[in-house]
């Protein structure tokens, strides 16, 4: 098998861990599950990588929130789609910032879990057939210095480490300078889901490019909203926010 088929699921509820095995090995992934953070960082220490992490928040030794920080700060950048019971903005916001590709509210219907899965393997496929980035490989704009190619980002003097779907999304940005594009779109393009009801998904990732690059996140020039159309990304700079 390739690291295409694999899959490591980090859920303690042995009942669901077992069923979303089940069934995604049905779909054709060969499925790891772990029930604590140790449980899952030994799996992920093992040489064969995972495609895709899901990652439930609510584990009895360490939150997922903590878990996917160390991963990413370890270097480790899996996609992880994260679980969590719990529905409040401030929650899955906690998540996407914690450096989850994309999360999923309990109770969930099977068939979007898979589907939202399939989708971040498409979108690694995709990645890999590249053979040169879309963008321009080095990209300057206020005091942000983005290499795509080799995923470095540089803000003033600080380094900043930038998730794929960070970077896939501020490289669609790139391409498109000054165009108003639309939530749907970026959804289509960027997370490849089309036809998909759930926009505040890019609202997240949005906030997230202007922590990163905005001198004032509340006041952006760079990354601007477009009342009822989506966003523009501006890399001059505006005053108007």
């Amino acid at each position: 098998m390739t690291a295409a088929d694999r899959l490591l699921i980090v859920e303690d509820e042995r009942h669901l861990a077992a069923g979303l095995k089940l069934n995604f090995e049905f779909e054709g992934f060969v499925v790891d599950t772990a029930g604590t953070s140790r449980e899952a960082a030994a799996l992920l220490a093992r040489a064969e990588p995972y495609a895709a992490i899901v990652l439930d928040v609510s584990l009895p030794d360490t939150d997922g929130f903590t878990f996917c920080r160390r991963l990413r700060r370890a270097g480790n950048y899996t996609p992880v789609i994260m679980l969590t019971a719990r529905n409040l903005a401030e929650d899955r916001v906690e998540g996407l910032e914690s450096g989850a590709d994309d999360y999923l509210t309990k109770p969930f219907e099977l068939d979007e879990l898979i589907a939202r899965v399939r989708s971040l393997l498409r979108r690694r496929a995709w990645e890999a057939a590249r053979t040169a980035p879309t963008a321009a490989t080095l990209m300057r704009f206020g005091a942000a210095s983005i290499d795509f190619e080799r995923h470095e980002v540089q803000v003033g003097e600080q380094s900043l480490r930038l998730t794929h779907l960070e970077l896939d999304l501020l490289a669609y940005f790139a391409e498109h300078p000054g165009r108003v594009i639309s939530r749907e779109e970026l959804l289509e393009q960027v997370w490849k889901l089309r036809n998909y009801p759930n926009t505040r998904t890019v609202d997240n990732f949005v906030l997230r490019l202007r922590r990163h690059f905005e001198p004032d996140p509340a006041n952006p020039i760079y990354f601007l909203s477009i009342r009822g159309a989506g966003y523009k990304f501006v890399p001059e700079g505006s005053a108007q926010g």
